[in-house]
């Protein structure tokens, strides 16, 4: 069986080292040489070290959210959850895989629709979306899956004909309050009658 790589080269390395040390060898110093890099064992135990001296020194008591939940990590049924998150708090749009963009749009797709000015406008712009929706499904190519649900064009169309149809009763109130004619205030106090 042959020797671990690993090990080899650490048993080079220390006979090396005594070899070129002066002090195991009787000669005297020439010149300090500079010191050698620690391995990564060597690393380690002195990370290790450090972070146990902290511990009984009391460093890390009494830091925020010492012995709280993490937050954020409650009741999360869905295995995207980060997903949604990260997509909330950078703002993403137009970025990324279509899970990611998809989900972007939907979030903001009642916003989108109510700009369209024409029905026809709005049917297209739903049947494209159902149409990416449906086309990303059948793409395996790795990536988040895909879960955002289609959206059913008549119902969205309705809604949006009510939206449009309480925003316009809404802009004339406005608009006939606006013409009311300002009630007249007398400059003068009251005429009094003899």
């Amino acid at each position: 069986m042959a020797d671990d790589p690993r090990e080899a080269a650490a048993r080079y390395r220390q006979e090396r080292e005594r070899r070129e040390d002066p002090e195991l060898s009787g000669e005297a110093p020439a010149a300090a040489s500079p010191p050698r890099p620690m391995t990564e064992t060597e690393r380690w135990a002195y990370v290790e070290t450090t972070i146990a001296q902290a511990i009984r020194r009391g460093e890390f008591d009494d830091l925020p959210g010492a012995g709280k939940p993490l937050e954020g990590l409650g009741d999360h049924h869905d295995p995207d959850w980060w997903i949604r998150r990260k997509i909330q708090t950078e703002q993403l749009s137009g970025l990324g895989p279509p899970a990611l963009t998809l989900r972007v749009e939907n979030e903001r797709l009642r916003e989108t629709l109510d700009r369209l000015r024409r029905e026809s406008e709005v049917r297209e712009h739903l049947e494209d979306f159902n149409r990416r929706v449906i086309e990303a499904r059948r793409q395996l190519q790795g990536g988040p899956p895909v879960v955002t649900p289609t959206r059913d064009v008549d119902a969205e169309v309705t809604a949006w004909r009510e939206r449009r149809d309480a925003a316009a009763a809404a802009a004339a109130e406005v608009e006939v309050a606006s013409r009311r004619p300002a009630p007249r205030r007398r400059l003068f106090g009251r005429r009094r009658r003899a």
